[in-house]
């Protein structure tokens, strides 16, 4: 029997554009694969000439939902080139506003972005609402806590609103789902729950939200940090500031803990015959015995590590995400992570190059080659060749995956005490092997593991902070001489995003930006195949899944919303011609 062709473009509920072509072979099983972004990628030019001052508020507008960690970043890599520590307060300030955003990005992602590959919103309406109410102290139970949302009247009451959308034709954003895809595994009453937890997460994303503008000034886009430290010196000189943030933290963690690890929990279990192909004890996966289960894919996994602990120097302090590298599966060795070992390929991406760059040495000279028009009508990704926007990183000549699994597998590979308790917790509470990390269900508890960290560990930095200002250490910025460091040199911002290992890289030449390169999470797991033919994560993630129903593809959307996509942040929209594209004005409404 002939291989089939699947396409699914765009994917949808990610940030950007993507397209997904996957061969498939007689039982339905994914032999072949292809990601391909859609959207040209224009920032490092635009940035070129610029005061390197300036960078961060440039490009952070890279992506529209982690804004904030591409500001630092870039931040970050200006203050090593001109070799800036910190104060204190402002690195406490930055680790509150990246968590916030950590918090907020994980939440999103799960409920509003891939939840709805795993629940079955239709299902929810014939759900028993006084059995939904014991299953969600069921899972809460597993969880340690009590539920969120509890009793069969509040179940009632969102079970008749979803049924109200239904009845007058008004889905929306639950339209056009592949509801009753037999690959949807959770029954009617656990689907029911994930329904109310996706509503009520609308209201608790907000909160998060706040959060990051409580010391960034706003969200998105925040304002707060530059190079030498933060401005936010009355939010953090004012008790009220720090106790509502304080406050907002603490409503989040509850619902973190309390919603979303037991649905975690749940789809984990219920999915479990895809999560793991083996039954490896932790043990064995320490020798480097580990299976991957469905969407496992590289099964490498590298993070820069971030989150300073201390105040000794950016490259030198004690991070809360420690750097490595895992090859394989083998947990029983951990990489150090070498910066010059970092490159980017362009031999199937839409670039002219012949070789892989180290990023200081980055081009971004688009050379697009276009699609494979055939008789069937349809155009096809030119795979032998150039198809897509989004360049092919490498570590060490090697592939790569990045992103919470990958903080968490290197986190426990090096014997990180925080990061083991939290992992192990979460398996000996849900009764599950560690092989099943290694997965599509395993990147997404992966996640979830990150966000109950992150919410903990964040209660520490806000307490330290308070108890800093309030012994009169007001510092929040390094005086620097401008003139004097940005002759001639360089510098990178080599840390975490929400969706794995974030670089920037910036050289100075005269006091401007001679030439700037970020390459971030999602370049490194959306690539094209590389010089050698090697797949990207994306790609290597969907080999061998089974597809139950070709032209309803649930399971390469579940599997590609685990990384969660973002590709606004792999690409960006130039007019590669030169053409202006819009004239503004701006009244300041003073004079001087």
């Amino acid at each position: 029997m002939a291989k089939k062709h699947i396409i699914v473009d765009p994917i949808t509920r990610i940030e950007g554009h993507l397209r997904i072509e996957a061969v498939i072979d007689e039982n339905n099983t994914i032999v072949d694969a292809y990601s391909s972004s859609t959207m040209f990628r224009g920032i490092e030019t635009i940035l070129q000439g610029r005061d390197p001052r300036d960078a961060g508020l440039l490009a952070m507008r890279i992506c529209g939902v982690c804004t904030g960690t591409h500001y630092q970043r870039s931040i970050e890599a200006v203050e090593d080139a001109f070799d800036i520590t910190i104060p204190k307060n402002a690195r406490l300030v930055r680790n509150l506003i990246q968590g916030a955003l950590y918090i907020h990005d994980h939440l999103v992602h799960f409920y509003h972005l891939h939840a709805l590959d795993f629940v079955d919103v239709v299902s929810a309406l014939s759900a028993d609402p006084k059995k939904t109410a014991v299953e969600a102290e069921k899972w809460a139970g597993v969880s340690g806590t009590s539920p969120y949302i509890s009793g069969a009247p509040a179940f009632q009451e969102i079970q008749d609103r979803v049924a109200k959308f239904v009845k007058q034709g008004r889905l929306g954003i639950f339209g056009n789902g592949y509801w009753g895809n037999k690959h949807y595994k959770l029954t009617p009453e656990q689907n029911l729950i994930g329904v109310a937890h996706y509503l009520k997460a609308l209201d608790i994303q907000r909160d998060m939200a706040k959060m990051q503008a409580i010391f960034g000034g706003k969200n998105p886009h925040p304002q707060s940090i530059v190079v030498g430290g933060v401005t936010c010196v009355q939010d953090i000189q004012n008790p009220a500031r720090i106790a509502l943030f304080k406050s907002l933290l603490k409503e989040s963690t509850k619902f973190i803990k309390q919603a979303y690890l037991p649905d975690v929990y749940m789809a984990g279990t219920m999915y479990a015959d895809e999560a793991t192909d083996s039954s490896a004890t932790f043990t064995e996966l320490m020798k480097g015995k580990g299976v991957g289960g469905t969407g496992g894919g590289l099964l490498s996994y590298m993070t820069y590590g971030d989150f300073r602990l201390d105040d000794t120097g950016f490259y030198k302090s004690a991070l809360l995400f420690p750097s490595g590298v895992v090859y394989d599966g083998d947990l029983s060795k951990v990489h150090e992570v070498d910066p010059d070992k970092i490159a980017e390929d362009v031999t199937h991406a839409w670039y002219e190059g012949d070789k892989p760059l180290h990023p200081y040495d980055g081009e971004t000279i688009p050379k697009y080659t276009g699609l494979d028009k055939h008789a069937d009508g349809m155009a096809y990704l030119k795979t032998d060749e150039k198809y897509s926007w989004i360049k092919s990183p490498i570590y060490d000549d090697k592939r790569v995956e990045v992103g919470p699994l990958a903080r968490m597998v290197v986190g426990v590979a090096k014997g990180d005490e925080r990061i083991t308790k939290y992992v192990t917790n979460f398996l000996k509470r849900g009764n599950l092997p560690t092989s099943v990390l290694f997965s599509t269900v395993g990147r997404t508890a992966a996640r979830a593991i990150e966000t109950e960290l992150m919410a903990d560990v964040m209660m520490d930095w806000v307490d330290e902070l308070a108890a800093n200002t309030a012994s009169g250490d007001l510092s929040t910025w390094t005086d620097f001489d401008f003139d004097k460091v940005s002759v001639n040199t360089k510098g990178r911002g080599m840390a975490e995003a929400p969706r794995g290992a974030l670089g920037h890289w910036v050289r100075v030449e005269n006091g401007k930006i001679a030439n700037y390169q970020a390459v971030v999470p999602s370049t490194w797991n959306a690539a094209p195949r590389d010089y050698k033919g090697r797949l990207g994560a994306y790609e290597a993630s969907l080999i061998g899944t089974k597809v139950a129903d070709p032209e309803q593809p649930l399971e390469i959307i579940r599997t590609i919303h685990s990384f969660d996509p973002c590709i606004a942040c792999a690409v960006h929209v130039v007019d590669t011609k030169g053409k202006e594209l819009g004239v503004y004005k701006i009244d300041t409404g003073c004079s001087i």
